[in-house]
């Protein structure tokens, strides 16, 4: 049966660590997907303790963009992160919002075809003020309509504060 989750919250909520328990409660071996590119060393480093943090048990995929490729049919699948998945669409696209929100919604629906309980982590950006860096403001704008898109889909939304798991949907 097809169960979606979306895990959002500010940075250093606790969304990954809390997604990763979540997962690992409902198998015991689930999907880990990573979306992320490395740009620089600081970067790597985080994705590095990424890694070390998850056991064996885990099946682990680096995909950037096209996460439709991947069967996971019948599985626990965690994607950390939204936010950085839609980057990736965002800077390929030269930051066109809406040629990035479009491919981003396709392939999450193509992606989500599956068969599988999807856990999404992504970053609730747009809860601070406004920007004054016109890119930051687009990039905002292109991640809270696709993090609504997901969330109106979802079967379950949870909101991290400070380390606690909020239910929202």
């Amino acid at each position: 049966m097809k169960r979606i989750i979306l895990i959002t919250g500010g940075a250093r909520s606790g969304k990954s660590t809390y997604a990763e328990q979540l997962a690992l409660s409902l198998s015991s071996r689930p999907v880990y997907i990573a979306t992320a590119r490395i740009w620089d060393d600081d970067f790597r480093e985080r994705v590095r303790r990424h890694k070390e943090r998850r056991g064996p048990e885990w099946t682990n995929f680096e995909e950037e963009k096209f996460l439709s490729r991947l069967d996971v049919e019948g599985r626990v699948v965690l994607v950390d992160c939204v936010t950085l998945w839609c980057t990736n669409f965002f800077f390929d696209l030269n930051s066109d919002i809406d040629r990035a929100l479009g491919a981003a919604r396709q392939e999450f629906d193509a992606f989500i075809r599956q068969e599988a309980t999807f856990i999404f982590v992504t970053n609730e950006i747009g809860m601070g003020g406004t920007s004054h860096n016109e890119l930051q403001r687009r990039f905002t704008d292109l991640l809270g309509w696709m993090n609504q898109y997901i969330a109106s889909r979802a079967d379950e939304v949870i909101l991290m504060v400070s380390g606690i798991a909020l239910t929202i949907k």
